[in-house]
């Protein structure tokens, strides 16, 4: 599968993955102060963004599509970054493709499984009857009443564009989304390690990354480090996005 991505700057090369729901342009402003001693790849994964729908939707073909990309572009091997759901995917990458991976980092995600926890916002999304929407405003304030916080809501709804004149639609595959949802939450497979330089970070405010996580992960990724965003919650590079720069940055340059 051919990915939309976004392609910023000159140098060693460094993709960025999203979490579900989400997209590339999550992480334009990050990308670009990045790009800045980096080539940044933006992706969109797979029914995310731009990048086309499919009814396949697991890791395995997740990490197929970034063998793809990364052979399209001619890119031999990169720094990976990946947040949340993305980060799953770069898990699973680094110990198929170790040789692929300069560098690893983790957003806010353990190699765990994670019981489905995203009802909330799929119930939110299902709730508008986007055919009958006919301004984002509106489908703004029809949001607000299933989603309280603020700054979920605005991340969702970046995703909203105009299919066609009059048609809003989400960029992403909700339907596909919501049947393979569990999928989603899959820890890494049993004994698969990466041993390159990986770091971890987490979310003071998030309970994706506990204390006794720790553990599994240095039994996944012994070279591991794991560092705390204190005041961020499972968006940490939204929410901090300058305090998460730093302690990236200084772990790519190190």
């Amino acid at each position: 599968m051919k990915l939309f991505s976004k392609i910023m700057g000159q140098g060693h090369p460094l993709i960025i993955m999203h979490g579900v729901f989400g997209m590339g342009d999550n992480w334009q402003t990050l990308g670009r102060k990045w790009s800045e001693n980096f080539e940044a790849h933006l992706l969109d994964m797979r029914n995310h963004g731009k990048s086309p729908h499919s009814d396949e939707f697991s890791y395995d073909i997740m990490c197929e599509d970034l063998i793809e990309y990364m052979d399209a572009q001619q890119i031999s091997k990169a720094d990976i970054l990946g947040h949340s759901m993305g980060g799953k995917v770069a898990m699973l990458f680094a110990v198929l493709n170790p040789d692929r991976v300069s560098k690893l980092i983790i957003a806010d995600i353990a190699p765990k499984a994670y019981e489905p926890h995203h009802q909330e916002i799929l119930e939110a999304l299902n709730f508008l009857d986007l055919p009958l929407i006919k301004s984002r405003g509106e489908a703004e304030e029809k949001f607000s009443t299933k989603i309280q916080d603020l700054g979920t809501r605005q991340f969702l709804l970046k995703s909203l564009y105009w299919k066609e004149k009059g048609l809003l639609d989400w960029r992403f595959n909700l339907k596909v989304i919501e049947k393979e949802i569990l999928k989603v939450g899959e820890e890494l497979v049993a004994n698969a390690m990466f041993f390159g330089p990986c770091l971890f970070v987490r979310g003071g405010n998030s309970w994706y990354i506990q204390d006794e996580d720790e553990d599994m992960i240095l039994e996944h990724f012994p070279s591991a480090s794991l560092a705390t965003i204190e005041g961020a919650g499972h968006w940490l590079h939204a929410e901090k996005p300058l305090e998460f720069f730093e302690c990236v940055n200084e772990f790519l340059k190190a």
